[in-house]
């Protein structure tokens, strides 16, 4: 019998290995060339591929690399849709047929995995009210059980969740990228789990993941442990991301034993599973599989850029679960951090309002390449 280490250190199926440690693979894009093409179903056969995760960056590089999209644009651009209009019937149907290819595996796996992922609109990310009834037309108009709703964890967003939640639609929760927000993002979803069961909803019916960023954290401490340098200071550098990573598995472990979770358990509810986000590596002095190969645990998801993927198909190794146990050298780098200069609480600030805005520009961004396709639509009709 071969065993898992055998596997890794072998020519063989490396992110096989990966999903048997108990690590959903998901995969961070989402194109009509893959439905179209097969190939979002070759990647769940070949790379043990079990989700989809998208966004309006996502979207936006979809419509302006192909011409698979022109028909329908140009269809409702002549019925007089607007833009909105068009992002929303172009993006729904995207998720909506990556949900009938992952159908079998959500019915497969207890309606864990098989899961695709669709954002509410990033200028509704400080409007509670808003975003509630945004993602629930989303929920309405994707119809599929096995759709999450993104809304990212903004001080507005947390009531969102709770809200959405409680009405019994799963969701993805995203842009988290410190401990205490995510201790808020737990609290959020237990008391959606315990609205939800005061209106007499299944729980087990409901499902939802903590998308918690991983390499923006490493970008943004680097940055700050070069500019006060010397030697304690740069051999920090590439350890704060998984170190905070772990800490939040740490009070995922603690919050999901608690009597609280273990009084909704009885109704069927399932634990919220944190989700590693942002796992390509962006210093290109790292091994391109860090952000995979050391947060390895059973019972997380990692959505990964293809390009990561691959790396770890090709070169990852699994070296059993790199998470549980670590907790005490993740502590450690936190206070060196404190011990050199690195203000936490101002890094994730700043991340946070990082990321609310790059989820603004990845919006403008689909807006200004529908309007492009909108018109040239227009202009073919012309000529």
């Amino acid at each position: 019998m071969t065993s898992q280490n055998d596997q890794t250190t072998s020519g063989s199926d490396r992110l096989g290995a990966l999903s048997d440690a108990g690590v959903s693979i998901w995969l961070d894009d989402l194109s009509r060339e893959r439905l179209e093409t097969g190939n979002l179903a070759e990647l769940m056969r070949d790379k043990h591929v079990v989700g989809v995760t998208t966004n309006p960056s996502i979207f936006a590089s979809a419509l302006a690399e192909g011409e698979r999209y022109d028909d329908q644009v140009a269809g409702l651009t002549r019925g007089g849709a607007g833009v909105d209009d068009v992002i929303t019937e172009v993006t729904t149907d995207d998720v909506r047929n990556a949900c009938d290819v992952m159908r079998e595996v959500f019915d497969r796996t207890d309606g864990v995995d098989g899961r695709v992922s669709i954002e509410v609109a990033p200028g509704l990310a400080f409007d509670t009210e808003a975003t509630i009834e945004q993602a629930t037309q989303l929920w309405r108009k994707v119809d599929r059980p096995n759709l999450f709703i993104k809304i990212p964890a903004t001080t507005e967003g947390l009531p969102a969740i709770t809200a959405t939640l409680g009405e019994g639609i799963s969701v993805n929760v995203t842009l988290i990228f410190g401990l205490a927000r995510y201790d808020e993002v737990m609290d959020a979803y237990l008391a959606g789990l315990e609205q939800a069961r005061s209106q007499g909803i299944d729980l087990s019916t409901i499902h939802s993941v903590a998308s918690f960023f991983v390499s923006r954290v490493d970008s943004e401490i680097d940055k700050r442990l070069e500019a006060i340098g010397g030697d304690d200071a740069l051999a920090l550098r590439g350890r704060a991301a998984v170190a905070n990573a772990r800490l939040a598995y740490e009070r995922f472990e603690q919050v999901f034993a608690s009597d609280r979770f273990a009084a909704l358990a009885e109704h069927g509810a399932r634990p919220q599973r944190p989700l590693w986000a942002s796992t390509g590596v962006k210093n290109e002095d790292y091994s391109d599989t860090l952000y995979v190969a050391e947060l390895v645990t059973s019972g997380t998801v990692n959505t990964m850029p293809e390009k990561t993927m691959n790396a770890f198909a090709d070169h990852g190794e699994v070296r059993g679960d790199t998470v549980r146990g670590s907790y005490a050298d993740a502590h450690d780098v936190m206070a060196g951090l404190e011990k050199v200069g690195v203000d936490y609480d101002d890094v994730i600030a700043t991340l946070e309002q990082e990321g609310v805005d790059k989820f603004v520009a990845s919006w403008d961004e689909l807006v200004e390449t529908v309007k492009g396709q909108m018109d040239a639509s227009r202009e073919d009709s012309d000529s």
